[in-house]
């Protein structure tokens, strides 16, 4: 699996610079397109690195496909379907995410998984207007990194159940499952599932 290399320094304070470890979190950085995004790392299971997923007939589009997981079979949510990205021709990178609360391991394809980087949680910006408005919902907001934005993800928001519950994806007139591009048909952050 490639990994892409991070700054050591993150989110404009250094780790001596936090108020107590309490400020620290750690989340796992993730491309999809040229845009950059992280998770907390303690929602990843595991990385499993490129992987071909099986296709699922009829499901809507922000579904990439099943992949085998230690006897289980997840759904994978494709990130850049989410954000109304073109389709990757190659194959994606798949995070298993585990939701604790409702007992719920799915995967998440994105196009490369960075490293770990460790950030200020106060120095998260509540979804700055320079953020594009597709795909808002899924964010809690973004850090200021050396080489740009990097958006938090909410893992929350990215569970299959959650997302087929939006209503943001209709089935249209040929049968096949359309986006609204989660532009505002929902404001799913105020829904805490």
């Amino acid at each position: 699996m490639k990994l892409v290399g991070q700054s050591a320094m993150n989110a404009g304070s250094s780790i001596d610079e936090m108020q107590d470890e309490n400020d620290a979190v750690s989340l796992c950085s993730m491309f999809a397109g040229s845009e950059s995004f992280g998770i907390d790392t303690r929602k990843i299971r595991e990385v499993l690195g490129k992987r071909e997923l099986q296709r699922v007939p009829m499901a809507p589009s922000f579904i990439g496909g099943v992949v085998p997981y230690r006897g289980e079979v997840l759904t994978a949510v494709d990130l850049r379907a989410l954000l109304g990205m073109s389709e990757n021709s190659a194959t994606s990178c798949v995070l298993v995410l585990e939701d604790d609360e409702v007992s719920e391991r799915f995967g998440l394809m994105v196009d490369e998984v960075g490293g770990v980087v460790t950030v200020n949680r106060r120095m998260l910006e509540t979804n700055p207007c320079t953020l594009e408005a597709r795909g808002k919902w899924l964010f809690d907001g973004a850090y200021k990194m050396q080489t740009g934005l990097m958006v938090q993800l909410d893992p929350k928001k990215l569970r299959p159940s959650r997302l087929a519950e939006t209503g943001l994806f209709k089935r249209s007139v040929t049968g096949h499952m359309t986006g609204h591009g989660g532009t505002g048909a929902m404001d799913a952050s105020t829904d805490s599932r």
